[in-house]
């Protein structure tokens, strides 16, 4: 259960869970319940780890803390494996918003693959329709508790694949019925954007936004090629941009030396041009993404990147392998980093600015996140 907290910076009491959030990076097949999985997998015929729902939750998320981004990665066998007909893509997103309700976000962006939903005959349009109307049904079910939250598809074309055009055609032929962008997702390292330059042409073409997977299994070239042939305007974790700045520290002969950060050209771009970067600490630990800069959540750049005016956005990447929510992502930073209500809310602020909602939405969403945190304390 989430206690309160008490920021020392603030010395105010606060319930984080309560908070009004915006999640930019969570897929759906990485946030499934499960006891889902197992009613799901038993209807299927689809072996499992285990049919308990605590020691499966806890296997996904063993089999996740490895360092491994590959074998992070094939956790995914299991969920898309049961998430391949209209009812059960139904089942799953219905319930992914009402978590994301539960947890207090107000605005999420769902992102996921429509190409790895077709193993029992679904069409592409299909099986976006499917996760379109358990969204919609969660938007009600939320709703009908008393409770406010907004939603988009995230269409999600795999990198190892090729159908990076076809994918992005599926997302801009149902902009108006639900899809809000565009993702490339998967193996990173050895799968560049290049690969879908006509492919994120033809968005910009059609003034439709994308995200881009980067800079998570693959360093700053990897941000480059997603910048220039995947005309990112945002960087999925985008984490190792920490990589083109350089922090060297003057001793000035007292217990707190200073350091003076310098920005390499990358980087300079990313932070001077706003490129928001959906920062996911907890998956960040679990992959090795940030294994360059450490192995605990105090060693993770975020703190750098936000201090040096990145704009940096708070997600959770997959609760289910992950085992964290949102809520559980910023009480982790409050408690390392000491990060107190106004902290929070500019993270917050910058993921309703980052977001692909149209300005009147967006100013709307600010609005009422400003609201909540004003009856918390806060700013």
């Amino acid at each position: 259960m989430t206690e309160p907290m008490t920021s020392l910076a603030t010395d105010i009491t606060f319930d984080i869970r309560e908070l009004p959030k915006v999640s930019l990076h969570d897929h759906l097949d990485g946030g499934l319940r499960p006891a889902t999985i197992i009613e799901l997998a038993q209807a299927v015929g689809h072996d499992l780890p285990s049919t308990d729902p605590v020691a499966l939750g806890q296997w996904f998320r063993d089999s996740a803390d490895s360092g491994s981004l590959v074998r992070y990665l094939e956790t995914f066998d299991h969920t898309i494996a049961v998430m391949q007909t209209h009812e059960a893509l139904v089942r799953v997103a219905k319930e992914f918003v009402e978590d994301l309700a539960d947890d207090g976000v107000v605005y999420g962006e769902v992102r996921w693959a429509p190409e790895q939903h077709l193993a029992k005959g679904l069409s592409l349009d299909e099986a976006v329709e499917a996760v379109q109307e358990g969204l919609d049904a969660g938007v009600e079910a939320v709703a009908a508790g008393g409770r406010t939250i907004q939603v988009g598809q995230l269409i999600t074309a795999m990198r190892h694949a090729d159908r990076g055009q076809e994918i992005a055609e599926l997302a801009v032929r149902h902009r108006d019925r639900g899809a809000v962008g565009f993702d490339i997702a998967g193996a990173e390292d050895g799968f560049p954007p290049a690969r879908f330059a006509d492919a994120f042409t033809y968005l910009a073409q059609h003034q439709f936004p994308a995200t881009v997977h980067a800079g998570e299994a693959a360093g700053v070239d990897s941000i480059v090629d997603a910048l220039v042939n995947g005309r990112a305007q945002r960087l999925g974790h985008g984490v190792r941009i920490a990589e083109d700045i350089t922090v060297d520290f003057d001793d000035n002969g007292t217990d707190s030396p200073v350091g003076m950060a310098t920005l390499g050209q990358v980087a300079a771009w990313v932070r001077d041009r706003g490129i928001a970067l959906e920062i996911c600490p907890s998956s960040n630990l679990q992959t090795g993404a940030i294994e360059s800069f450490g192995k605990d959540i105090a060693s993770h750049p975020i703190d750098l990147l936000y201090q040096l005016g990145f704009n940096v956005t708070i997600n959770t990447d997959n609760r289910l392998m992950g085992g964290v929510t949102l809520t559980d992502e910023f009480e982790l930073l409050v408690e390392t980093f000491d990060y107190d209500l106004d902290d929070l809310l500019e993270f917050t602020l910058n993921a309703v600015e980052a977001s692909f909602l149209p300005l009147d939405s967006r100013t709307a969403l600010a609005e009422l996140i400003a609201q909540g945190y004003d009856g918390a304390g806060g700013a």
